[in-house]
Parts: C-alpha cells; structure tokens; sequence
C-alpha cells in the first residue's frame, strides 16, 4: 500500500533512534497526554513476555503468512528479528489521526518509497544516560552493551528529513517537543 492510497487526513509518523533512548516510554506518554495520536502495536518475531514494549508476538512462520496475506504496512529486519507495522493502522489514517511507530533508522528509504509523506523523529540522548538505562533494563552484556553504544551513533540515512529530540532529561520535556513538532498542543502532563 502507498502513501497515496492513504487520506491526506492524518499523518504517518516513525519515532527511530538507538534502543535505550527511550522511545518506547516517550511515546507511551505522549500518547496519555494526547488522545489524538495512535500507536502501532508492532508485530515482532519475539515472544510477549520478553520485555520490552508492548507487541503482538509471532513465530518467523506466522510472521509469514501475515506477509503473504498483505497484513503489513511496513516491515523490515534489525537485531536477528522481524519488525512490522500492521495495515490496521490505515483506519486510524483515514479518521484524521496522527499514527506513531517506532521504527527502524535503516529501514526508513524502503518506507520512504512507499510512504513519501512519512514524518521522521529521532530520539537521542547523551551517551551516559544511554548506558545507564541500557544496563538498568539488564537485558544485554556489557559488551552487547558497548555495540548498541557505538550503532547509536548511526545517522539517518541521507537525504531524509527529521526532527530530533533530546531525552536525556525529563520525559514530560520530551512529550512536549514531540507535540510540538507534530503541530500539536500538550493537552495533560
């Protein structure tokens, strides 16, 4: 499906940036303080109960099937796993809606392509803050650790316009410039 089979009513959004970032707690927070804004439920080749954001779980084989059925919007590989942003996230497109999705900084130009109106937004944070809630989370080694230090270096990819946001502080802080790059006025705290 392309973005020009979309409404122009509402606007598709990936939040990207390095794991740790704390993209996950931002967009769950701006979502509270705005209830304009939809956040795809990823679906992700990784078991439910494994930590980590809220996500519709499936096997590599049903990952499949939703591939050949046409269930995806978008998908895309990173860290030995499968990604995918449901095409139920259409609906709430067509309704005018702004739709959020944390995404991949690598798979952004295949999206682009079908999707050229995709709004970009990269979460960061200082390195510190990064390899603190990296090891508070406990789910890597320290060297594992190390690895998603360095790729949080990684740029989008060029030519691809973003907003970025600095998280390194309060996360009310970060929910508020999110809203503000989407147009949007902060409604709750």
């Amino acid at each position: 499906m392309s973005g020009a089979d979309l409404d122009k009513a509402g606007q598709l959004v990936a939040v990207v940036g390095p794991s740790g970032a704390g993209k996950d707690t931002v967009l769950d927070a701006a979502c509270r303080a705005a209830p304009w804004l939809v956040r795809a439920k990823r679906v992700i080749t990784r078991d439910e109960d494994k930590g980590g954001e809220d996500h519709i779980g499936v096997s590599d084989e049903a990952f499949e099937a939703g591939l050949a059925a046409g269930a995806f919007l978008f998908h895309w590989q990173a860290h030995g796993l499968r990604y995918a942003v449901p095409v139920s996230v259409v609906a709430a497109l067509k309704e005018g809606k702004t739709v959020l999705f944390n995404g991949s900084r690598e798979a952004l130009p295949e999206i682009m392509e079908s999707y050229p109106e995709l709004r970009v937004v990269v979460i960061t944070t200082d390195r510190e803050t990064l390899s603190r809630r990296l090891e508070e989370r406990g789910r890597e080694t320290a060297e594992e650790i190390e690895k998603r230090l360095e790729r949080g270096r990684i740029a989008v990819p060029e030519g691809i316009p973003f907003m970025e946001i600095d998280n390194s502080g309060r996360v009310k802080d970060s929910v508020a410039q999110l809203l503000a790059a989407l147009g949007q006025v902060e409604t709750a705290a």
